[in-house]
């Protein structure tokens, strides 16, 4: 579904992302893991296309078409999703611009009833007649724009740390919400800080550690509790230089 292929990418005459390489097939879910300024943000804005960054040498296959030079939104338009750390605050209506997607994205009524229900249960439905993320807590934010894109329904997400700066309780639903995109045939490419969120996913198919902008490891997630009890440098026996 999504092939990166030995990507550097670059941003104000510095390279930040080196010889990255990984595949992510339909219906699962990655996690990228690394230290702060190793380069996971950036990324997923490369594999997005969005700028200031340059591809500077590999490429990007989506669904089996490259899409390298594409502009953002011709990738949207193939179903890749991008959630932001830190989402836009817009001039629209929160429950106006769900109901835009609801039907520019073809929901059946049954799906539409889901959607409603799924709205409830996340308590999110006192900010419908809001503007979209405005006077919005951190959590609200999360899993508003999570839900977003679960009515978008791209074949791709890119998470960009959902899961940071919010209570326990958030972040419980944001994993029934990842876990749900999974379970519909979305294939996620999740960034996390903490690695907390683990523990409340279904299932996680492998983990990808990335440091000084290169992937150092990628395997399986067995890996992780070890990381987040002694850190990357001892858990993996690596030694890293930039």
């Amino acid at each position: 579904m999504l092939e990166i292929k030995d990507l550097n990418v670059g941003a104000e005459g510095r390279t930040i992302v080196r010889g990255v390489t990984l595949t992510l097939r339909n219906g699962e879910l990655h996690l990228l893991m690394g230290p702060n300024g190793a380069g996971k943000s950036t990324l997923l804005k490369a594999i997005m296309g969005l700028s200031p960054y340059e591809i500077i040498k590999g490429i990007i296959i989506f669904n089996g078409e490259d899409v390298t030079n594409l502009k953002p939104y011709e990738r949207a338009k193939r179903g890749l999703a991008l959630a932001h750390q830190y989402p836009p605050k817009l001039k629209i209506r929160s429950g106006y611009l769900l109901k835009r997607l609801a039907n520019k994205y073809g929901h059946s009524n049954d799906s539409l009833r889901e959607i409603r229900e799924l709205i409830k249960e996340l308590g999110l439905s006192h900010l419908l007649n809001r503007e979209l993320y405005r006077d919005f807590s951190g959590g609200e934010v999360k899993k508003f724009e999570l839900l977003t894109l679960i009515v978008q329904k791209p074949k791709v997400a890119l998470l960009d740390e959902p899961d940071s700066g919010i209570d326990l309780d958030s972040i419980r639903k944001l994993a029934y919400l990842i876990s749900k995109l999974v379970e519909e045939g979305t294939s996620v490419l999740l960034v996390t800080h903490t690695g907390h969120i683990v523990k409340y996913l279904h299932k996680v198919n492998k983990l990808h550690v990335m440091t000084y902008g290169r992937l150092v490891y990628s395997g399986g997630v067995d890996v992780l509790p070890a990381i987040l009890e002694k850190g990357y440098h001892e858990a993996l026996g690596m030694r890293w230089d930039n």
